[in-house]
């Protein structure tokens, strides 16, 4: 765990990258009023940092500058509403595709900590335990109403106005709502066609492939007015000067070394989180690209007998905080939060 006072230096570096020694002595000043660090001090605290791979130096000499290194700025905790106070002119956003995130960065990390894998280890196995102790039909019954919740909260999430008893109608009765559009349903009709998809077919994500993933989004985007197969113009992310690929052929390199990645990783907690957020980042699709991400992160959870996520109780603005999080800083700790709590509440909740 850092000092308090690293952690200071690093949180003035991480909102403000690209500084000086000595500006960042002075912005501590200003933020911290009872920072007492001398400027010596903290120059042998950035040469801590830099040893210990934590912060980078770019350029040498006094014209040094100081920025989070990739592999800690993965992981960096961040502060989620910190960030978004600031306009989007003050995040100091990575505006353009990260090429070294999956080949380099993500290559070899390990997403979780050694606690954090003890923490959702332990939840895999209750809920194991809790579906060993149910009946066949018990355990179709929690599958179902997971894939009904999670079919729900990722079409609400992408604006969807379908209420969840709405919504279980629709999936269970084929009963439409009043005063609801045709593609609003379509959207949920799709999700759950998809997950059923992915349950019948038990092995079809091993290994991942970009054929698969078009598959996949093929089912998600089906009567709705949205284009299948890999986009070939540009398309741009709301609420965030972010910037995705907009080459075809880069687009489709990126998909398949993220299946590599995904492919050569052993631990199911991580390539499920890695799914999740890569298939967002790279937006592949014109359309449907985080339905995709979450329906394939819940099939590789479910084709490995993993507790499946619902995502049922997290706010979907603060979803997509996470998300713009990682376009914009290429950092996955909101999003690994979210993860967690979110495989805690299915494991806990559906098959007990």
């Amino acid at each position: 765990m850092l000092a308090i006072e690293d952690n200071k230096i690093i949180s003035v570096i991480s909102t403000n990258p690209s500084q000086s020694s000595k500006e960042i002595w002075i912005a501590l000043k200003v933020r911290h009023k009872d920072f007492k660090m001398s400027y010596a001090t903290l120059k042998r605290r950035l040469n801590d940092l830099v040893s210990n791979n934590l912060v980078s130096p770019v350029g040498k000499g006094r014209g040094t500058k100081y920025v989070i290194s990739q592999e800690f700025q993965l992981l960096y905790p961040f502060d989620v509403e910190d960030y978004f106070a600031q306009n989007i002119a003050e995040r100091k956003a990575k505006t353009g595709f990260n090429f070294k995130l999956i080949t380099d960065v993500l290559n070899g990390a390990n997403l979780f900590t050694e606690e954090e894998l003890n923490i959702l280890n332990e939840l895999q196995e209750e809920y194991i335990e809790s579906s060993n102790k149910l009946s066949e039909t018990e355990n179709r019954k929690a599958l179902e109403q997971l894939s009904i919740d999670l079919s729900w909260k990722s079409s609400e999430i992408e604006g969807n106005t379908y209420t969840l008893l709405e919504t279980e109608a629709l999936l269970k009765n084929k009963e439409t709502a009043q005063g609801k559009t045709m593609d609003e349903a379509n959207m949920l009709l799709n999700h759950k066609e998809a997950i059923d998809f992915l349950i019948q077919e038990k092995t079809y994500l091993k290994p991942l492939s970009v054929a698969k993933i078009e598959n996949i989004h093929s089912l998600l985007v089906q009567n709705l007015n949205i284009d299948r197969n890999i986009r070939k113009g540009i398309v741009s992310v709301i609420g965030t000067n972010y910037k995705p690929l907009d080459n075809e052929y880069q687009i489709r390199e990126a998909l398949q070394g993220m299946c590599e990645l995904l492919n050569n990783r052993e631990n199911i907690f991580e390539k499920s989180l890695l799914v999740l957020v890569l298939i967002s980042y790279i937006q592949a699709f014109g359309d449907g690209n985080k339905r995709t991400a979450r329906i394939i992160s819940n099939g590789i959870l479910i084709q490995n007998n993993y507790c499946p996520i619902s995502f049922l109780t997290i706010d979907s603005v603060q979803y997509k905080k996470a998300m713009l999080i990682f376009y914009e800083q290429n950092n996955i700790s909101a999003f690994k939060r979210i993860f967690m709590d979110q495989f805690e509440y299915a494991a806990i909740t559906y098959f007990s």
